[in-house]
């Protein structure tokens, strides 16, 4: 019979008891068991409002309770994305948390006793909310048969902060297409309203990416998509309180102006007190909750009222100042949208608080009483990952059987299902004996206490308490950083749906080219079914549907002059048979061609099985589904006896280089050599620190070759290279001169292959009889992508962004020195760096004087495209080495250069840009 380990109980009666406490012992990933133990033992149903540091730990601790209080229902509450009396609304994402989760706190019956945990940051509990009034008004339940308006709904729409789009994909938009009302309201699934008349005949669930009904519903909910609701009326008293506050307005106000007439204006919600009779605190939303405070919450709740004073003052000595074309900005007073000090002190007096504290305690503190639980944070394996010849697999394992002998149970908290299964391989390979997997904290206990448990639990860091152990992934292999996956849909719907707008002309594979008139439902065999209406010559009509779509492609030609096909006319037909007949004699000079290489021999490459998965779990980040099939093509490739050449196309960052490391790696543990060739020495520099890291600890020789290394080891490099010693080389079109001969290449790697001139082109040609060639590219230039689109070189596309990628934001605002100074601090605050991209040669003075007079705290370095290459390369190295936290440009700045510290991107007189290079500024 199995034994079970039972985890002793943690005191949070006694903490229950006390008016102020304080938790001891409570390190992160230990505090989210002990929310939810207090949410289901708080008296009388009382919920739990804890109060976050900040929205990381915010998303920590709401993925943390999935796994140990799933009985528990969670709310968030997050704080707006900007910093206080911003130009820009907050992201509708957010507003749409927000208020799907006053409108279930609103709801609540007091009678009810469910366990609940509110969880909201330290940002977002310093603001005032709209009252429950408010949002009681503004919500409204629609069910099938109601009598209302359509036009009034949508009027009220308007009015509540949802923008009309054509088709709804995201949270907030609204489309009409007839009698048909389809809508994306916050906190929930997008909902189709049918209408038949003033009536509501039928509401139905629909799914946004394949615009198909999914269920049908008995009522829905409908709340509003903003914190400001533009009705008649609130408008009147917008402006009235506007004038009494800042006195009458003269000249140019957008806000005034835009409200003036009904119209939403970006970032009004920063004047909310103006738009309501008076502000609630999330506070009176949850009365006699207990409210749990994270460690350090006191630091930044003085940070952000200093970040506060700091921002109404700034706004208040520029009042008289148009300056740089900016309008006027006349900031509300703080106490009106933020809670003091005072405030802050006054509400956490009068109701139960519990502070949480990773640290032990002595039993006595002034006015709060002190309760333990004992907890520690976990062991790190940084050690065993830095020194040579260790392993830290081993180490883990070891430790966790120590932990087992002290009678713990041991949990392994990993970042994805993927890094569960490869973790508990890997530990169960170097010994660890039975694994059990769990999903929650409840069959984790249930598992044999000498198993080592497998749970997905994204925690920073593990932790140990009595009777439990929670080993850390990033413990174990270091900083991880892991996207949400997302359920997997169809990809031509994703594409046809998001990107079709009504009146676009489209291409049906039988039928030819109609023009797209945008989604209808008609009714078949009694049954409702939601089609795209397609019209063809002569006013002919083809409801297609939505299962369907694939059978439709957009146009891809000019549009002018184009003439749509007849609906059972044969001219569709006849040009299908010409083009066929075509590709048909394209086509059999390809084959030859591909003929050709297949007769061609390589070396089978195949990864050991041990060393692949150790070196596939230092790997930061959970590999994206695109990522995932490209490594799979490339192993294929390495162990198909044949050269490989092929094509990997993605953008900066979305990891193509992660791709290349595990290729090399293969090569290298067959006896083979690799080269990587880079157009640039920074490139250059960059790759190779990529690579010495990701192979630290493994027996393979790296060397780098550029103008950056001096002639001794360049000749060094050389003997390496010929004589074998080394591995693998990286450096730039250097390596490529007929005095660099290599030992025994196996495998070619050629990053931002564009870059490279006809002779050096002729050179990779030379090397590549026999030998595996990987190319990277972000832009191929139109010879490789044809010749990949055609077969002769086989394609894989990384399309999918990193989970870094996640968080940028596009922001369009006037010249505002406000907003320049506070996001370049901003992001040297936070040890990151910033782009400043103006379009001119001349502009770059001035740019620069702005810069010195706003921020001279900050360096600031040049670049641009008269600067020789020599100068240029010195800049941008310094940059790279963080030397300066501005680089000012023009947009020569290198696509293919990925620089993590670098987040923000200010592109000065965007105007005078093109949409291409817009777009690949924002790439950056």
């Amino acid at each position: 019979m199995a034994v079970t380990a039972k985890l002793p109980s943690l005191p949070v009666e006694r903490l229950l008891k006390a008016p102020h406490a304080i938790a001891s012992g409570v390190p992160e990933g230990l505090d989210a068991l002990l929310l939810g133990e207090l949410a289901r033992h708080g008296a009388h149903g009382a919920p739990v409002l804890h109060v976050a540091r900040d929205a990381n730990r915010l998303a920590t601790l709401e993925e943390a309770l999935q796994f140990f209080a799933p009985d528990v229902t969670v709310l968030s509450y997050p704080a707006w994305d900007g910093v206080p009396y911003d130009r820009v609304a907050p992201d509708a994402e957010t507003i749409a948390r927000r208020i799907s989760t006053l409108a279930a706190l609103n709801g609540r019956t007091p009678g009810d006793t469910k366990p609940l945990i509110v969880l909201t940051t330290i940002h977002a509990v310093l603001q005032r909310v709209p009252s429950r009034a408010f949002i009681a008004a503004s919500s409204e339940r629609l069910a099938p048969g109601n009598v209302l308006s359509m036009q009034g709904l949508i009027e009220r729409l308007e009015a509540s902060g949802y923008a009309r789009a054509g088709t709804v994909m995201d949270p907030g938009q609204y489309a009409v297409r007839g009698g048909i009302l389809d809508l994306y309201p916050p906190g929930r699934q997008p909902i189709r309203l049918d209408f038949f008349g003033d009536t509501l005949e039928s509401i139905g669930a629909f799914d946004p990416e394949t615009q198909r009904t999914e269920a049908r519903l008995e009522s829905v909910q409908l709340l509003p998509m903003s914190e400001v609701t533009l009705t008649p009326e609130v408008r009147r008293t917008f402006r009235q309180r506007y004038v009494e506050l800042f006195g009458t307005v003269t000249g140019d106000d957008p806000l005034y102006e835009s409200i003036s007439v009904g119209r939403q204006h970006q970032g009004m919600e920063h004047w909310l007190p103006l738009f309501h009779d008076g502000l609630a605190t999330l506070f009176d939303y949850l009365p006699g909750a207990v409210v749990a405070l994270d460690p350090l919450v006191d630091d930044a709740c003085a940070k952000r009222l200093e970040q506060i004073a700091d921002h109404y003052e700034a706004r208040a000595q520029a009042l008289e100042r148009k300056a740089f074309g900016a309008p006027p900005y006349h900031p509300v007073p703080p106490e009106s949208m933020f809670l003091s000090e005072t405030d802050w002190q006054a509400a956490l007096g009068s109701r139960q608080t519990i502070a949480l504290d990773p640290f032990e305690r002595p039993e006595e503190a002034q006015g709060a009483t002190i309760v333990s639980f004992g907890g520690r944070q976990g062991r790190a394996f940084a050690a065993e990952r830095q020194t040579e010849g260790a392993n830290v697999f081993d180490a883990v394992v070891a430790h966790a059987k120590r932990l087992q002998g002290d009678s713990k149970r041991v949990i392994v908290a990993c970042w994805s299902i993927g890094a569960r299964e490869r973790l508990a391989t890997l530990l169960a390979e170097h010994g660890a004996g039975e694994t059990k997997t769990a999903a929650s904290f409840g069959e984790a206990l249930a598992a044999p206490a000498s198993a080592t448990v497998f749970a997905v639990l994204p925690l920073e860091t593990g932790f140990e308490a009595p009777g439990l152990a929670v080993i850390g992934e990033q413990d174990i292999l270091g900083d991880r950083l892991i996207r949400k996956s997302r359920a997997k849909r169809g990809r031509d719907v994703l594409t046809e749906v998001s990107s079709l707008s009504v009146g676009d002309l489209v291409v049906h594979a039988d039928h030819g080219i109609g023009r797209f008139a945008g989604l209808a439902t008609i009714e078949a065999a009694g049954e409702p079914h939601d089609c795209l209406e397609v019209h063809y010559q002569g006013g002919d009509k083809l409801y297609l549907p939505v299962e369907n779509i694939e059978l439709l492609s957009r146009f891809g030609s000019d549009e002018s002059g184009v003439q749509l096909d007849k609906l059972g006319g044969v001219a569709w037909q006849s040009r299908k048979a010409r083009l066929k007949k075509r590709i048909r004699d394209m086509a059999d000079k390809l084959i030859k061609v591909a003929a050709l290489r297949e007769l061609r021999q390589a070396p089978v490459f195949t990864p050991p099985d041990g060393l692949y998965d150790e070196f596939s779990a230092r790997f930061p980040y959970e590999e994206t589904e695109d990522q995932t099939t490209s490594i799979g093509a490339v192993l294929d490739d390495l162990g198909s006896g044949r050269p490989m050449d092929r094509l990997i196309c993605g953008d900066v960052g979305f990891g193509k280089t992660e791709v290349a490391l595990r290729a090399s790696l293969i090569a290298v543990l067959a006896g083979k050599q690799v080269a990587v060739v880079v157009p640039t020495t920074l490139l250059a520099r960059q790759h190779f620190h990529t690579f010495t890291e990701r192979f630290r600890g493994f027996p393979v020789k790296i060397a780098h070759a550029s103008r950056l290394v001096g002639a001794k080891e360049i000749a060094e490099v050389k003997k390496g290279i010929k004589s074998g010693h080394i591995d693998i080389v990286i450096g730039t079109h250097a390596l490529l001169g007929k005095a660099v001969e290599f030992a025994d290449l196996g495998l070619l790697i050629v990053d931002e292959e564009q870059h490279f001139g006809v002779k050096h082109k002729e050179r990779l040609k030379e090397l590549r009889e026999d030998v595996h060639v990987l190319t990277l590219t972000a832009t191929p230039i139109p010879r490789t992508l044809q010749l990949a689109l055609s077969g002769v070189r086989e394609m894989s596309l990384i399309s999918t962004p990193p989970v870094d990628r996640l968080a940028v934001r596009t922001y369009v605002t006037p010249f505002d020195p406000v907003i320049l100074r506070e996001a370049l601090l901003r992001e040297r605050f936070r040890g990151g760096q910033t782009f400043y991209v103006v379009p001119r040669i001349s502009d770059l003075d001035d740019a620069a004087a702005f810069l010195a007079e706003h921020v001279p705290e900050l360096k600031v370095a040049r670049a641009h495209g008269q600067m020789a290459s020599r100068e240029l390369d010195s800049e941008m190295n310094a940059f790279y080495d963080r030397q300066y936290d501005i680089l000012l440009s023009t947009s020569i700045v290198e696509s293919g250069l990925d620089i993590p510290s670098a987040n923000t991107l200010i592109v000065h007189r965007a105007d005078m840009f093109g949409l291409t290079q817009l777009y690949q500024l924002r790439g950056r």
